[in-house]
């Protein structure tokens, strides 16, 4: 049987590229790290580092071990998890995957309460591209994920998390800024900040100037910047206008560097899902926290925009 320690040797050993650094997450010694590793590549009958004056790096047996040498790792805690659950205590690893960058601006706040409550769950939050999240749940490397839409994988189910109000943004010194709002025509005539192709928001945008008959190459593109943090810095430093959350420009707003404009006949919305695997084993954290989600005390920070 596969030693564990091997394997969490041979993890570190590859993630970071370097037996010393290994070692020092492991609190061994370097050659300690070695004769696990060797032992290993003795137990599977392959090499699985070649050792160089650039380093350790992986052979192919090395490479393709990897992703199993995670979720081994993975399904050993959820196992300790569920045994702790057993004795009706909230204890173990929480791994949420968040895949949308807004996200990012409720989601830690939400966590924080929830390991208040259970101060013996330990929540990890993880980035990830919205392409690849829900392989990320299906392999067992995160418990549940945050995307801006949902998804067709029957392996996958979702809930509503909360809603989104996506605003345009101008600098606070730009002509339009004592207008009360716009027409959807004049957007094509400034310079536009773009959100990358896989972004939510972006498709949400595009989808509602659609129904004015504005499209892609109709726009002014300025630039494509792909995150909302950018895109506001731009908007105010005065390099264009742009679609944001109203999460993420609530900050500037309230230095009074940017201002929303409304955009008559423009109300767009979108709806952020949470998503876990539909069928796994039994999980506490991760369906303790499902339903903390939508908990009364929740229901004000969910509704903040």
């Amino acid at each position: 049987m596969v030693d564990i320690q091997r394997i969490q040797t041979f993890l570190c050993a590859a993630e970071s590229s370097s037996l010393t650094e290994a070692a020092k997450q492991l609190h061994l010694t370097q050659p300690a790290v070695s004769h696990q590793i060797k032992l290993l590549e003795q137990e599977l009958g392959v090499k699985l580092f070649t050792r160089g004056s650039g380093g350790l790096k992986m052979t192919e047996a090395g490479e393709l071990l990897l992703p199993w040498a995670r979720r081994l790792l993975h399904d050993v805690d959820d196992m300790k998890d569920m045994m702790s659950s057993t004795q009706d205590v909230f204890a173990g690893e929480l791994r949420i995957m968040c895949s949308t960058c807004i996200g990012k601006y409720l989601l830690p706040q939400l966590a924080a309460r929830f390991c208040r409550r259970y101060p013996k769950i330990k929540v990890r939050i993880l980035a990830c591209g919205p392409e690849r999240t829900a392989l990320r749940l299906l392999e067992g490397d995160a418990h549940l994920g945050i995307v801006s839409h949902e998804t067709n994988d029957k392996g996958i189910e979702s809930q509503e998390f909360f809603e989104d109000k996506i605003e345009l943004v101008i600098p606070a010194n730009h002509r339009w800024a004592g207008r009360s709002s716009i027409e959807p025509s004049e957007i094509i005539r400034e310079p536009f900040l773009l959100r990358e192709e896989t972004s939510g928001t972006r498709w949400v945008m595009l989808a509602e100037l659609s129904k004015f008959d504005i499209r892609l190459e109709d726009l002014n593109i300025f630039m494509e910047i792909g995150n909302a943090e950018g895109i506001m810095e731009a908007v105010s430093h005065g390099h264009g206008i742009s679609f944001v959350s109203e999460l993420a420009s609530s900050h500037l707003r309230e230095l009074g560097r940017v201002v929303r404009m409304p955009v008559d006949g423009l109300n767009i919305k979108r709806t952020i899902y949470m998503v876990r695997k539909r069928i796994s084993a039994p999980h506490r954290p991760r369906d303790v926290f499902w339903s903390f989600v939508h908990a009364p005390e929740n229901a004000e920070l969910l509704r903040r925009k």
